[in-house]
């Protein structure tokens, strides 16, 4: 018999670990082999209002979305999810006003809405419930309600238009949801249910629930607003003068600008107001479309609740935005510029 020799198996090449200190080490040789090039490129008019946008859309919404991730591992630790559906009625098509109404007592912006409309699904919670309340808390909170009124003082009706008009868009969302959704579109991490804390401390799952749905929301809301950005500076000014006079074009171009500019909804109202060479309709449009979707919300969305979904919700959150925002300045507003 001849003995067979195996030779011996090539050791797997051991690769180096690519940790974020290796990345910003890198970020920062280059930053000093190329800083001649960066600050000749940094000096671009365009690229400082860019560099302003982003850090005024990430300013105002890093705050919230903290809140919003608190909340959620609030919600994960220490609300049962028996005590969620006890709150709601069981019908879902008179869960979804409620929770509509419910978000009144959110004072956030819809950054924070979004990990907590995720916790809510995954508490048991139906989807068109959670979605009715995701529109409706960034929308028709308080803090909101009183930016809104401090910046048009002398059009109060305007407050109670872009309520009305936010809270038809959440309610009409979340029917629709109810009717025509389906729970293939999102993605599974998004429906997974929690299972129930044994053994270990409320406060360890708390902190752990909102350390995950910062990470996971803040990467996609540093991309939502590197779009905006972007977006922000390729808009001439001169467009905006163009539109006075031409209510249902400038009801058209305010809602895109909506989208486009993803202003936090604390913040949109004075934006608006300052736009006074427009009628009060395209304006409440602007504020009505804002908090229920603009490119910072829809990426949060994909990465929340998957691509499949925000690809199908936001276009069709945007077109009922726009009905119920013009319906709400028909009915409240009537002829006021």
């Amino acid at each position: 018999m001849t003995a067979v020799v195996t030779e011996p198996k090539p050791k797997p090449k051991r690769r180096l670990p690519i940790t974020s200190l290796e990345i910003l080490c890198a970020l920062l040789v280059i930053a000093v082999v190329f800083q001649d090039s960066l600050a000749s490129l940094l000096s671009s008019e365009q690229i400082r209002t860019g560099a302003t946008v982003f850090v005024a859309v990430s300013a105002q919404a890093i705050p919230f979305l903290v809140l919003g991730v608190v909340l959620s591992g609030a919600i994960a630790a220490f609300v049962p999810a028996s005590a969620l559906r006890k709150a709601l009625p069981r019908k879902e098509v008179l869960a979804v006003p409620v929770a509509g109404v419910a978000g009144v007592a959110l004072p956030g912006c819809e950054c924070a809405s979004v990990p907590v409309s995720r916790r809510l699904m995954q508490q048991g919670v139906a989807p068109s419930v959670a979605l009715a309340f995701l529109l409706a808390a960034p929308a028709v909170n308080p803090i909101v309600l009183v930016s809104t009124a401090v910046a048009f003082p002398g059009n109060p009706e305007m407050v109670l238009a872009r309520f009305i008009g936010s809270l038809a868009t959440a309610i009409g969302m979340g029917w629709l949801w109810a009717r025509f959704g389906k729970l293939e579109w999102m993605a599974e991490r998004a429906l997974r249910k929690l299972p129930e804390q044994t053994g270990r401390s409320r406060w360890v799952t708390f902190v752990e629930t909102a350390r995950h749905d910062l990470v996971d929301s803040g990467g996609f809301l540093v991309i939502g607003g590197l779009t905006a950005a972007v977006l922000n500076v390729v808009v001439p000014e001169e467009w905006l003068t163009s539109l006075s006079g031409q209510v249902v074009l400038g009801v058209i171009v305010m809602a895109l600008l909506a989208v486009i500019l993803a202003i936090c909804s604390e913040a949109d109202a004075f934006v608006a107001a300052s736009l006074s060479m427009l009628p009060l309709l395209p304006r409440l449009v602007f504020l009505v479309v804002g908090p229920a979707v603009d490119v910072k919300l829809v990426a949060l969305q994909a990465g929340t609740f998957g691509k499949s979904f925000a690809f199908r919700f936001a276009p069709a959150t945007f077109l009922v935005a726009i009905v119920c925002g013009v319906a709400a300045g028909l009915l409240v507003l009537g002829g006021a510029r």
